[in-house]
């Protein structure tokens, strides 16, 4: 029989750098899970993309065990990787940054399971779209 889910706990964390204070503890310590074998566990999985934002979706079963699946990078951290800086503090006044359109389409591949997409092109738009909102250029 399959285990009944308690509660499903959505949280971004840097990748192979998790630790049990905040956000992680005061996500899972009211649930009562084993906070130390969760970051042991996202640490070990996560440790190739150390300091990377990685979004996990932990799923709590009410007899206080846990599994967890980690997600791609969210965009907005894609491009500052690609411009090399965290886009503008003013978006539509200053400049953030450029990126190609074929680093956005790069971008694009990469988030394809997690976008609500099918069509390589809506992704490319959704990343587009992030962009310009951070204040990059595409060119």
């Amino acid at each position: 029989m399959a285990k009944k889910i308690k509660t499903i706990i959505k949280i971004n964390i840097a990748g192979g750098q998790a630790t049990p204070a905040p956000p992680v503890g005061t996500a899972l310590g009211p649930h009562g899970l084993p906070i130390m074998e969760f970051v042991q566990a996202f640490n070990e999985k996560t440790k190739d993309s150390k300091g990377t934002i990685i979004p996990a979706v932990i799923t709590v079963y009410e007899d206080r065990t846990f599994s967890f699946i980690t997600k791609k990078p969210p965009v907005a951290e894609m491009i500052k990787k690609a411009t090399g800086r965290g886009g503008s503090n003013n978006p539509g006044k200053e400049p953030g940054g450029v990126i190609t359109k074929t680093q956005a389409q790069e971008i694009a591949k990469a988030k394809m399971d997690d976008l609500n997409t099918e069509d390589l092109n809506e992704a490319v738009k959704i990343v587009e779209g992030t962009a310009r909102s951070m204040g990059v250029r595409i060119e």
